[in-house]
């Protein structure tokens, strides 16, 4: 059976755990609590030199990277496919999709978030508004981008890649009380996706590990 080494709020967990449920994938989960600094644990170091989750483990084979894990499992497990056949609307799908996995959601990763404040001083307010002004520069470009070209999910009325990155990108933003109603396009195609089986199942208050 597949092995997700996860973590509930992660972002990269959560959109692995959405690409699984929507191919009707079985797996097992591994809980890595970051809180606690499991990530930097021998044992896991020995899977992942970069310390982070997601971890797909598939046999013998280790995949980390969350897009690597999706495309991966798109062309292991091609049905339902992420990704349509025309390599125009392929590109502009992956391109909305790297705007989140590249740009954006590094800068709420745990570990930029403890710098800031470890390491360089900043104080809860500062990082707080640092990182709300990121995420209103990226949302906002995201909203622009799909304005005309989403129906119930980004781009048409097939679910993409594209949708298996934004919802864990809006939870986000949502826990972080951004000011979501500006986005009125994200926010339908949040809202549909949350409404299937697959993006509320691995939705993080779902998972076995998010606290009590």
């Amino acid at each position: 059976m597949i092995q997700l080494y996860t973590y509930c709020r992660s972002s990269s967990s959560y959109r692995v755990r959405i690409g699984l449920n929507l191919k009707g994938i079985a797996y097992e989960s591994i809980y890595i609590n970051l809180l606690k600094q499991e990530q930097r644990g021998e044992s896991y170091k020995a899977l992942n030199p970069q310390q982070l989750v997601p971890i797909l483990k598939d046999g013998d084979k280790i995949i980390h990277q969350s897009l690597a894990i999706l495309v991966y499992l798109d062309q292991t497990y091609p049905e339902p496919s992420l990704l349509p056949k025309d390599p125009y609307q392929q590109a502009l799908i992956r391109a909305f999709s790297l705007d989140i996995t590249s740009d954006l959601h590094p800068l709420n990763n745990l570990r930029v978030q403890k710098y800031l404040s470890d390491v360089i001083g900043v104080d809860d307010d500062q990082k707080n508004d640092w990182y709300q002004h990121w995420l209103n520069v990226g949302l906002t470009g995201l909203e622009v981008q799909i304005k005309n070209k989403a129906g119930d999910f980004c781009f048409g009325n097939t679910v993409s890649l594209a949708d298996v990155c934004l919802i864990p990108q809006i939870y986000n933003a949502i826990r972080y009380k951004h000011s979501i109603e500006q986005y009125p396009t994200l926010m339908r195609v949040y809202n549909h996706c949350l409404s299937l089986p697959a993006f509320f199942k691995a939705s993080p208050e779902q998972q076995k590990d998010f606290p009590s």
